[in-house]
């Protein structure tokens, strides 16, 4: 199990970071309490990681569900409703792992995997363009083109030039250049620099700029550009934060559509994103996707009962 700590430890570390902004920014996105994203990266981590057969993938709330999410909790009657479809959107996930129905990902042609992994890899960077130089009216975690500040993702990339905060502009350029001379130079220098992931270079130094110019007005972070993660005060501040299925609603039939199409998308997502992975990979593991498939419908009845957004396997973070 700890046959790779050296390499799993400082990778899990890089994953949590780039996850737990993610986490919050989808349950933004999804019009959904902050803590459901907290809750759903979790389970996805801990549950899922568990019982997956991916050596590689990591699981967690996605951004393709987020629209779904959004238009079903308001279609729906609130929250606690939308959880009743979670919940029974991961049994028919048991159900398709149960029939075997993950073969379908043994199908998908290669071509739609390189135009879905180039897609999401476009996505990815003309989303973070705003971020990069601190531009942050678009939450973390939103990739739809109709974005929930009223922009799209091109007129934010316009808006990005009137609002460039010098003090995230400057973490982003000396992150960045972290991550490529890791990536092409240091890490043919040694064991060191193979062992430490730049990654985790570039975060520790983000860290150590903003304490640094914390009383700078021109250089320094605004507390807006910041992670807000939910803090309790207390732990029945804690307990509050979960919130439970209505499972009173169960015989609606907008629940049982809502649950079917949560486990189709969410089902479709994660086949594509093992064969993605597994492409990724260098030692050629293949996952085995019914299993998959059960853990992650195992993954969706855990969190849809403690309040937790849907799981899918997610590129972003695996990669």
């Amino acid at each position: 199990m700890f046959k790779h700590i050296k390499s799993d430890l400082p990778a899990s570390i890089v994953v949590f970071f780039v996850a737990l902004p993610l986490c919050l920014g989808i349950a933004l996105a999804s019009g959904a309490p902050l803590f459901s994203g907290l809750i759903a990266g979790i389970v996805g981590g801990i549950v899922v990681g568990a019982l997956s057969g991916s050596k590689i993938g990591v699981s967690g709330p996605a951004a393709g569900l987020a629209a779904i999410v959004l238009v079903a909790i308001g279609d729906l009657g609130g929250f606690e409703n939308f959880l009743v479809a979670v919940v029974l959107g991961g049994v028919i996930q048991l159900v398709f792992g149960l029939l075997k129905a993950g073969v379908i990902g043994y199908y998908f042609p290669s071509s739609v995997i390189k135009g879905m992994l180039t897609g999401i890899g476009i996505i990815i960077v003309l989303k973070q363009i705003p971020h990069f130089f601190g531009y942050d009216a678009d939450p973390e975690g939103d990739f739809a083109f109709f974005q929930v500040d009223g922009e799209n993702t091109f007129s934010e990339l316009l808006n990005t030039v009137n609002n460039i905060s010098i003090g995230s502009t400057i973490i982003g350029i000396v992150g960045l250049s972290i991550l490529i001379l890791w990536s092409t130079v240091l890490s043919k220098k040694g064991k060191f620099f193979q062992l430490v992931q730049g990654p985790l270079v570039a975060v520790v130094a983000g860290i150590v700029y903003y304490f640094v110019t914390q009383s700078s007005e021109k250089f320094g972070i605004n507390a807006s550009h910041l992670v807000s993660v939910p803090v309790p005060e207390n732990a029945d501040d804690f307990i509050n934060q979960f919130s439970f299925p209505n499972f009173g609603v169960i015989g609606n039939p907008e629940i049982w559509v809502t649950a079917f199409t949560i486990a189709l998308v969410a089902s479709l997502e994660t086949l594509l994103c093992v064969e993605a992975t597994d492409k990724l990979d260098p030692h050629k593991n293949v996952t085995p996707t019914n299993r998959e498939l059960l853990a992650q419908g195992t993954g969706n009845i855990i969190s849809g009962f403690i309040g937790g957004l849907p799981i899918t396997q997610v590129i972003v973070r695996s990669s």
